[in-house]
C-alpha cells in the first residue's frame, strides 16, 4: 500500500494532504509553527503514524511553464526531506494551486483562513490529487 503526503511548502506555513491507493487526496492540518525545527518534527510525526511512502511537493513553475523564483528555496527543502526521511519526493507543478484553494473560500474570511494554513493544506490537496489522477488514471 502506497500513502503519500502531499505538501505545498512556503517559508511559514506548510500546507499537507493524504492520500493512498484510493487515489482520493484529504486535506490535514497545516504546519504552522512559527520555529521550522518544531515543524520538521511535526512532519516527523505525521510521516510516522500515517506510515507515509512518498511526498509530493508543489514545484513552482510560472504560468509560462518556467522556473519560478522560489524554486531554489523548494529544492533546497526538498533536498532537507531527502535526507531527513530518505524517502522518494515527486515533484507536481504547483501553478495557481493557491489561486484555486483560495477560490473556494468567501473573501470575508481569506485573511484568517490563510494565516490558520487551510488555504495551503488546500493546495496541498489540489497538488496531491493532480499526482493522484496521474498515476491512477480513471
Amino acid at each position: 500500500m502506497s500513502n503519500y503526503l502531499g505538501i505545498d511548502w512556503g517559508e511559514r506555513r506548510w500546507g499537507l494532504s493524504f492520500g493512498d491507493d484510493l487515489a482520493v487526496a484529504t486535506p490535514l492540518p497545516a504546519l504552522i509553527e512559527k520555529e521550522e525545527e518544531k515543524r520538521w518534527l511535526s512532519l516527523a510525526d505525521i510521516v510516522t503514524k500515517r506510515r507515509i511512502n512518498a511526498f509530493v511537493v508543489g514545484y513552482p513553475y510560472n504560468i509560462d511553464g518556467t522556473e519560478g523564483f522560489k524554486i531554489k528555496e523548494v529544492d533546497a527543502f526538498i533536498d532537507q526531506l531527502s535526507k531527513k526521511f530518505s524517502l522518494q519526493v515527486h515533484r507536481v507543478d504547483e501553478t495557481l494551486t493557491s489561486y484555486e484553494a483560495e477560490q473556494a473560500t468567501p473573501k470575508s474570511k481569506r485573511r484568517d483562513q490563510r494565516s490558520s494554513g487551510i488555504v495551503d493544506s488546500r493546495a496541498a490537496t489540489i497538488i496531491l490529487q493532480d499526482y493522484l489522477d496521474q498515476i491512477h488514471p480513471l
